[in-house]
């Protein structure tokens, strides 16, 4: 299973939220971003690196950051583009758990 999903999740959540902190100065946001991000590139790690719990994290990053923003979803661009990334990420690492469980 690649890793690079989650590598480009986590670098596009740190990115968008130090740019949420900087255009509003939303302590959320960058809190957030950082921490949403930095799972997302642990388990990335963990992917490319065969380690243990890799897939599971991503799922989880994904699904956090889903849940986090659907509520959000209708007010703008952003919002709407993590939702759904988020939702497709999390589904392209669900079915590689599902897969490696079988």
């Amino acid at each position: 299973m690649s890793a690079v999903p989650a590598f480009v999740m986590g670098t596009l959540c740190i990115v968008g939220g130090v740019t949420g902190y900087a255009r509003t100065r939303s302590i959320p946001s960058i809190v957030a971003g950082i921490s949403v991000g930095a799972l997302y590139l642990y388990s990335g790690d963990c992917i490319r690196k065969h380690t243990a719990n890799g897939l599971e994290t991503a799922l989880g990053a994904s699904a956090l950051l889903f849940l986090s923003s659907v509520p959000r979803f209708s007010k703008g661009p952003i919002p709407a583009m993590l939702t759904v990334t988020s939702a497709a990420t999390g589904a392209y690492y669900g079915r590689a758990i599902y897969k490696v469980h079988q």
